[in-house]
């Protein structure tokens, strides 16, 4: 316990940089991931060939490289010097709302096509019948993936270590140099990393318990 009781400035930092990574980056996927869904399955084409480059670019590409896109050419591009750690969110942001809207689209095909036609046929616009027909239903089939989307982003918030984002994957090296053992270091992130995405399991079961008694 000495490792994390001696060093609490470091590992509270290292934790807060993990939680901001992800909560930001989950925040971006869900509500970018939720309008590229919607592209996905739209009537227009044009808005689902959109969808449809834009999952399959981003989806296609390592995280790394989207997240060194982000870090050293994007800053170039604009001609000035951004904060690491909001480049880094809109990375993840970015990256993982090519999976919740790969997830989201597979819980809208599980509604009948046949309950989205009849509320077209008493006037329904398509933005209508996706928020008072489809997506209620599409819910709850949609929970298990989408929380394993965001155990995953959970996990690929250490990829930002290596871009001089401090989070729990930075926290190895910088008490190697005050003398701790690495694999003591790498023990105790393992153990916290464990107990987030156990929270997050835990969120998911009072979801689905919660939709199901609703049904």
């Amino acid at each position: 316990m000495g490792v994390i009781t001696d060093h609490l400035d470091l590992w509270g930092e290292a934790l807060w940089g993990t939680i901001v990574l992800f909560l930001g980056g989950g925040i971006i996927a869900l509500v970018l991931g939720l309008i590229v869904g919607a592209a996905r399955v739209s009537p227009v084409p044009i808005a689902r060939a959109v969808g449809g480059v834009y999952v399959n670019w981003i989806r296609n590409t390592p995280l790394t490289l989207v997240m060194f896109f982000f870090a050293f050419c994007l800053p170039i591009l604009l001609g000035e010097r951004v904060n690491s750690l909001l480049l880094a969110v809109i990375a993840l942001g970015l990256y993982t709302a090519t999976y919740v809207a790969e997830a989201l689209r597979a819980g809208i095909n599980t509604v009948p096509v046949g309950q989205a036609e009849a509320a077209r046929a008493i006037g329904l616009n398509f933005g209508q019948v996706m928020r008072y027909v489809v997506l209620p239903q599409a819910t709850r089939s949609v929970v298990p993936p989408m929380m394993s989307v965001l155990i995953a982003l959970m996990k690929n918030t250490t990829v930002a270590a290596g871009f001089s984002v401090v989070n729990l994957g930075t926290i190895r090296a910088a008490l190697s140099e005050r003398g701790e053992s690495a694999l003591v270091v790498l023990l105790w992130v393992m153990v916290l990393f464990v107990v987030l995405v156990l929270l997050l399991a835990w969120v998911q079961r009072v979801l689905e318990n919660k939709w199901r008694i609703a049904r």
